[in-house]
């Protein structure tokens, strides 16, 4: 029971974009810079990259191989969480830990 929680919350970076809002389990809005952001994401190029909830994010290709499922909103007001997208991985990371819990 323990190791299913563990694996659980470990793997919640594999995300796929849906194309309606609601579908997704969680909204996200585009910021144009990083201090505006809840989560500064970076985008890992293999599944197995994206582990923890630290901001490295694996974009499937079928929604069932996602752990969550984002939807990008156009308005910030919209949004459940804000990113930014990071050029390095070690840039990724959280700026406010109060929305940490919607990646899980």
């Amino acid at each position: 029971m323990v190791s299913l929680l563990v694996s659980l919350l470990t793997q919640a970076q594999k995300v796929y974009s849906v194309k309606y809002a609601n579908q997704a389990d969680v909204k996200v809005f585009v910021v144009n810079y990083p201090n505006q952001a809840d989560l500064k994401v970076y985008k890992v190029k293999y599944y197995n990259q994206a582990k923890n909830n630290n901001g490295l994010w694996f974009f499937t290709k079928y929604a069932n191989q996602a752990d969550k499922k984002i939807f990008f909103v156009r308005y910030a007001n919209q949004a459940d969480m804000k990113i930014y997208f990071v050029k390095y991985p070690n840039q990724a990371g959280w700026n406010n830990v109060a929305k940490k819990h919607l990646m899980y």
